[in-house]
Parts: C-alpha cells; sequence; structure tokens
C-alpha cells in the first residue's frame, strides 16, 4: 500500500484533503503537487499538503506511482493527454469528478494506452467551501466514493484504487459511468441548480436586502449549495446537462402539482403532498454503505 509518491494536479479542497489524508494515514512518502495558480502552490506548502510543487502538470506525474487529477471539468481533458506521455506504466491514475461519462469518453480520446491505468472516482464529500486552506485529513472518513471503471480499466487498478479509497476510511462502491451521472443528476446536480434558481429569483426582488436581513436557519439549510464554486457548477452541469434536464422535468411537475393545489386552495391535496414529502425525507439517512 504504500506510495512512494504521490502526484497531486489540482491541490485545491479535494486533491490536499487527498493528499493529507494519505499521509495522515502513513500511505505515502513524498507528496508532489501542482496547480495553476503559484499561489495555491505556495499555500499546498505552507499547509503541509505537499513535499515539493512544481511549475508543470506532467512534473507532478512523472515517476509517480500515483496520480491524483482533482482538476475542473474542463482542464481534465488536458491533463489525461499529459498523463499520456509522461504517466509510468505501472502508476494508477485516478480522478475526483462529480460527472463520469465525460470523463470515461476523454479517457478513451486521450490516454491510449494508459486507459487501463485509469479508475474514474467520485467522493460523496466536500464542502461550498473551496481551496486548499480548507483541506482537511479526514474529508473522506466515512464517506461513500464511487467508482466507475470503464472497459478499458484493468481489474488491479480498480482494486488497488480501491484499496487505496478504504484504507483512507471511505466506503467503496461500483457504477457504471451511465448510471452514477443518471444518479447524481437526481440526488446533487438538480438540487445545486434548484438552490442556485431560488436565489436568483430573490435577488431579482427590491425587497431582496430588508427580507435577507429576517431569514433565519430554514432559508440557511437550504441555500448553503448555492454558495458553492460557480465555475465547477457551471461545468458539472453542463457536463451531465442531458441527465439534469430529464430530472428538471419531473421537479417542474412537482412544483406545477403543489402550485395547483395552493390556487385551488386545496387544503387535503396540499397535506397529504407535504406528508409524502416529508416521510420520504424522514427515511433518509446520509450514508457510507
Amino acid at each position: 500500500m504504500m506510495i512512494e509518491r504521490l502526484g497531486v494536479v489540482g491541490c485545491g479542497l479535494m486533491g490536499g484533503s487527498f493528499a493529507l489524508a494519505a499521509r495522515a494515514h502513513g500511505l505515502v512518502r513524498e507528496v508532489v503537487g501542482y496547480s495553476p495558480s503559484a499561489s495555491t502552490r505556495a499555500a499546498a506548502l505552507a499547509h503541509g499538503v505537499i513535499d515539493r510543487a512544481v511549475d508543470h502538470a506532467s512534473d507532478a506525474m512523472n515517476q509517480a506511482d500515483m496520480v491524483l487529477l482533482a482538476v475542473p471539468v474542463a482542464a481534465t481533458a488536458h491533463c489525461m493527454a499529459l498523463a499520456e506521455q509522461a504517466l509510468a506504466p505501472h502508476a494508477l491514475l485516478m480522478d475526483v469528478g462529480s460527472t463520469k461519462a465525460d470523463v470515461v469518453q476523454m479517457a478513451q480520446q486521450h490516454l491510449g494506452a494508459r486507459q487501463a491505468n485509469f479508475v474514474p472516482c467520485h467522493p460523496i464529500a466536500g464542502s461550498e467551501r473551496a481551496g486548499v486552506a480548507h483541506a482537511q485529513a479526514n474529508l473522506y472518513r466515512d464517506r461513500r466514493v464511487i467508482l466507475t471503471p470503464a472497459k478499458a480499466t484493468a481489474s488491479d487498478a480498480v482494486a488497488h484504487a480501491q484499496s487505496v479509497w478504504q484504507a483512507l476510511g471511505a466506503r467503496v462502491t461500483r457504477m457504471s459511468p451511465a448510471a452514477h451521472d443518471a444518479a447524481f443528476a437526481a440526488v446533487s446536480h438538480v438540487p445545486h441548480l434548484l438552490a442556485f434558481a431560488y436565489m436568483l429569483g430573490m435577488i431579482g426582488q427590491p425587497e431582496f436586502d430588508p427580507w435577507l436581513r429576517l431569514a433565519g436557519p430554514g432559508f440557511g439549510d437550504f441555500t448553503r449549495i448555492a454558495a458553492s464554486d460557480p465555475t465547477l457548477w457551471r461545468d458539472v452541469l453542463l457536463a451531465n446537462r442531458t441527465q439534469v434536464l430529464a430530472q428538471t422535468q419531473a421537479f417542474e411537475q412537482a412544483l406545477s402539482t403543489l402550485t395547483q393545489c395552493l390556487a385551488q386552495q386545496n387544503a387535503d391535496g396540499l397535506h397529504q403532498l407535504l406528508c409524502q414529502a416529508r416521510d420520504a425525507r424522514g427515511q433518509w439517512t446520509l450514508r457510507a454503505d
């Protein structure tokens, strides 16, 4: 399990937390990190996330036993093209993106023979607070990590990836890329879209500022994820747009049914719908198994 050299491309919250977790569990001897921003590289060094900063993504991949891509969707294809040349034949390559079908397609286009080394991953962890300053060694503990291997992915690479995530305290699940994207459109991507849409509806009203001063915990709970990184979520929503658009139809129908009950003053119908929603939510708990 010992990783002699871990290359982290993208030293933000996700990549930085992976490096800290690997170090905390005694899994790595050296962490080499790259981020496009020199200030991020400096912060990663200052926070003890990486041992050595490099100026090019390929330099973080060279001679690494394992490489983690923790970059925006828009940068993934370029990083894979670099990995096709820089990655050692034995090295494991993983990503942590929120969409998987597009990532698998990028691998097919850019990784060549190194596709066998690539295991697409999605840790169900994170925060609305981005950046290396918020990286933490326990981010993945007791959280689900989904592996979505492609047809070209070698079985030993999948087993290696699973063992690494499990060593960090995560619970590993395997899915196909298509099944993953359909599921997360429903439980993650559309909820973020709705939170952003709600805030846009609020700020478009002249009373927004005085109303905001009256907001309480319910407002905070509902809108927390609208504070997430807009660039990241722009890319996620566009990458998974087919599944997201399919899911929005279901939510538009649900909202239409609720508003129809209001318009008709249908108290019994409204109460029944609210009870259904409450009961379904009450049965849910955040589980890693």
